[in-house]
């Protein structure tokens, strides 16, 4: 069994077309032997986003901290701490930190094979 804490575990910066201001802590992965699930909490900066994007697996997402919204091809949809989400495989997203001036972080897991 492996117990860890969100600040102890190094933020590494998102680099991806599209991003903004964006961090993520592999909370567990490969590296630990995780043989399913990768645990990935991102931090958004004030007015931080990630890349309006899809990808072919499904992720679980749980909203943290602060005030995130749910970009979809629908617009946005403001989401508050404690929500959570299921993001299908080839669904359009992408989180937003609707602070300017706050920081926001939410909770996604993913399939093992995707994180890099």
């Amino acid at each position: 069994m492996l117990i860890k804490k969100i600040d102890d575990i190094a933020a590494a910066e998102v680099k991806m077309d599209g991003v903004r201001n964006a961090t993520v802590r592999v909370v567990f992965g490969p590296a630990d032997g995780a043989p399913t699930f990768a645990m990935r909490v991102f931090e958004l900066a004030g007015g931080g986003h990630t890349p309006f994007h899809t990808h072919p697996f499904e992720h679980e997402v749980v909203i943290l901290e602060g005030e995130i919204g749910i970009v979809t091809e629908d617009g946005t949809k403001p989401l508050a701490v404690g929500d959570m989400l299921l993001v299908t495989p080839d669904e359009k997203h992408q989180f937003r930190n609707l602070s300017a001036d706050r920081r926001a972080r939410f909770m996604c897991m993913v399939p093992v094979e995707y994180q890099k």
